[in-house]
């Protein structure tokens, strides 16, 4: 069996993590292939992460020989709930804004001359992350524009400073979908973007980390309200790629495992409508991610 995917779940009040079976219906959770055939696997996925290829291969080596005895089941997918994969970031989540030269147009209401030629990096706080299904906070008493924003991420693998753009890719262990949830006022009144942001509930993500050699070359980003099409564009149309966002992060900047980067939103968000068509109460952000899934969320 390939290892493709990757999630972290709850299972009777019990947080743990596994690996999605072939038909992604069913689960082997890491503890039960622990158990069953003696071999060293850590209590997170956060940890897992930090053991590389070695504990990819060790996970391999027990659902080998689970093929073989059918001693761990895999648990319905439907019995469980789905946490984000990495639920206790330790550092903010590194962003990238304006990386879709639609996006730049709509956000900023003017056609462009040209492309920059940097990219712009912010962050959120860890403590907005959230799972699939989980209900985003509209914090009604702080904010009064609420947006969306559906971002393919990317999950670091492998420590690196420095790191030649030709090299890049081999420090990413996989991906996964995440919202980057908006409040525009607070991002226009503040000018720096990190509080608008990181209100709590702010980062939904999920629900699988798909691993890199499982990956496309490129992948596919549909964002639905209510369902109701708002995004739909593809990462070949990012400014800066993958590897080139990596690179140019990790000048004078050590990345490491579990790091997280999110890619950037491509148009047809909230606020590029006119008038707006921002989120509120009641609502459902659906982002579909070829080759990954759906991250769906309800506003509370």
């Amino acid at each position: 069996m390939m290892i493709k995917k990757l999630i972290t779940f709850e299972d009777l009040g019990f947080v743990q993590w596994g690996v999605l079976d072939t038909e992604e219906t069913g689960v082997y959770s890491a503890i039960a292939l622990e158990e069953a055939f003696f071999t060293p696997l850590p209590e997170t996925l956060a940890e897992f992460i930090q053991q590389g290829n070695e504990g990819l291969l060790a996970l391999a080596d027990a659902l080998e020989q689970n093929e073989k005895t059918q001693a761990v089941k895999a648990k319905p997918l439907a019995t469980v709930h789905i946490l984000a994969p990495l639920p206790q970031l330790t550092k903010n989540i590194f962003c990238v804004g304006e990386n879709y030269a639609e996006h730049i147009e709509e956000f900023h209401k003017k056609k462009l001359d040209s492309l920059p030629k940097y990219p712009q990096f912010f962050t959120k706080a860890p403590t907005c992350v959230i799972g699939p299904e989980d209900t985003i906070d509209s914090h009604p008493q702080v904010t009064k524009e609420l947006d969306y924003e559906g971002e393919l991420a990317v999950i670091i693998g492998t420590s690196g400073k420095d790191i030649p753009v030709s090299e890049a890719m081999n420090h990413v262990y996989g991906f996964t979908i995440m919202n980057d949830v908006t409040a525009r006022d607070l991002q226009r009144n503040h000018g720096q973007w990190f509080h608008g942001k990181s209100l709590d509930t702010f980062a939904p993500m999920g629900p699988c980390i798909l691993l890199r050699d499982a990956a496309p070359d490129t992948f596919t980003i549909v964002t639905k309200v209510n369902d109701e099409v708002r995004q739909d564009a593809s990462t070949e149309e990012f400014i800066f790629p993958i590897p080139s966002l990596i690179s140019t992060l990790s000048q004078g900047t050590t990345l490491q495992p579990g790091d997280i980067i999110s890619t950037g939103t491509p148009s047809g968000v909230g606020a590029g409508f006119k008038p707006p068509r921002y989120i509120h109460s009641g609502d459902t952000v659906e982002i579909s991610i070829s080759s990954i899934g759906t991250l769906k969320n309800t506003v509370k």
